[in-house]
């Protein structure tokens, strides 16, 4: 089984695996876990921040960020394909009582105009304008990719009207290494990042939130209230550290994997790869059914039945990503599959 639903699918190699069992290990809610705290300062070193705090997710990471930037009724500004729209349960709603303005652009990516046209009044009657989210690579977007240039613009408009600005870079280092700008030099405009070493590095479980001492402090304290402290964490946090030092580089089989992929199911009759291949950034591709026939449920049951794993992403949309649990094969094996369900052979007469 080719199993392209996610990056998150992977699992830990032997490296890493000697790496957890190495560990020295202590309990990181009493504030002794030793790998724990060096996978922090690691990260917060990476992304030139202050402080960082290892969590069990992304989702946990980004509503960190959301309860310590914002109070409740306020106004969160973000793109409305965002992940924290889409797939964190509400979230900003119940946990931070927030309600968010979200933006429109292409490939999940907004200006600093649309910035200046969101800003509320400050009156009695709207909610506060406080806080700008940013996600980098952009899921819904097809895995895209913010300019740096951009996305300075867009901070420098949000701190220009007061806001903050979180990074939901749950794949930071895919746009890092597709758009060739350093992970530091991108997060200097954000006020909090949210990583993920779970997804296109391959450990198994973990995020971290970093930004400011003051800032993971308060996030530390919802952490804690949230359930997400964690004691001997640091089999985890060594996997993290694992991935940082070999997985990173080698993102860039995973996008050259998925252009691949995307150019072979363009040549297909009946697929439609959206953002066309020229425009897949990072390690997603994303295809379109035909208008009439299989919705994309059954056709990833049916192609699933074909040893192939994809994931449906709307009534026709698929979503295939690459990652490093799969072969130098997967592009032919994964073509021929989706070929043989979107056009299947019908079964000969039987001749008597």
């Amino acid at each position: 089984m080719l199993d392209l639903r996610s990056d998150t699918v992977t699992q830990p190699t032997k490296a890493m695996r000697e790496a957890m069992m190495a560990a020295p290990l202590g309990d990181d809610v009493l504030g002794d876990e030793p790998t724990v705290q060096a996978l922090e300062a690691k990260v917060a070193a990476l992304l030139g921040k202050e402080a960082a705090v290892f969590v069990p997710s992304g989702t946990m990471a980004n509503q960190l960020a959301i309860r310590c930037h914002t109070t409740h009724g306020d106004e969160i500004i973000a793109h409305r394909e965002s992940h924290i729209i889409h797939y964190e349960t509400g979230a900003p709603a119940a946990l931070s009582g927030c309600m968010i303005n979200g933006l429109d652009g292409p490939r999940g990516l907004f200006d600093e105009d649309a910035v200046h046209a969101s800003i509320r009044n400050k009156d009695i009657h709207s909610p506060m304008s406080r806080l700008v989210v940013v996600e980098n690579t952009h899921n819904r977007g097809g895995g895209s990719v913010w300019p740096l240039a951009q996305f300075e613009r867009v901070a420098r408009a949000a701190h220009g009207h007061g806001l903050a600005v979180h990074v939901d870079g749950a794949r930071l280092w895919n746009a890092s290494i597709a758009a060739g700008y350093s992970v530091r030099d991108f997060c200097a405009h954000a006020d909090s990042v949210s990583v993920c070493f779970s997804k296109g590095l391959g450990a198994p479980v973990g995020s971290a939130l970093v930004g400011s001492s003051e800032l993971i402090l308060r996030a530390r304290r919802f952490r804690k209230m949230l359930g997400g402290a964690m004691r001997q964490s640091g089999l985890l946090a060594a996997a993290a550290i694992h991935a940082l030092d070999h997985h990173v580089t080698r993102l860039t089989d995973d996008h050259t994997r998925a252009r691949r992929l995307a150019e072979a199911i363009a040549a297909i009759p009946g697929l439609t790869v959206d953002p066309p291949p020229d425009r897949v950034e990072t390690n997603m591709v994303f295809f379109a059914l035909p208008s009439t026939g299989t919705d994309a449920a059954a056709f990833c049951a049916a192609l699933k039945t074909r040893g192939v794993n994809m994931i449906p992403m709307g009534p026709r949309r698929v979503r295939a990503v690459l990652h490093l649990d799969l072969p130098d094969t997967v592009v032919d094996l994964a073509t021929a599959a989706l070929t043989a369900t979107i056009h299947p052979t019908p079964p000969r007469e039987q001749v008597t």
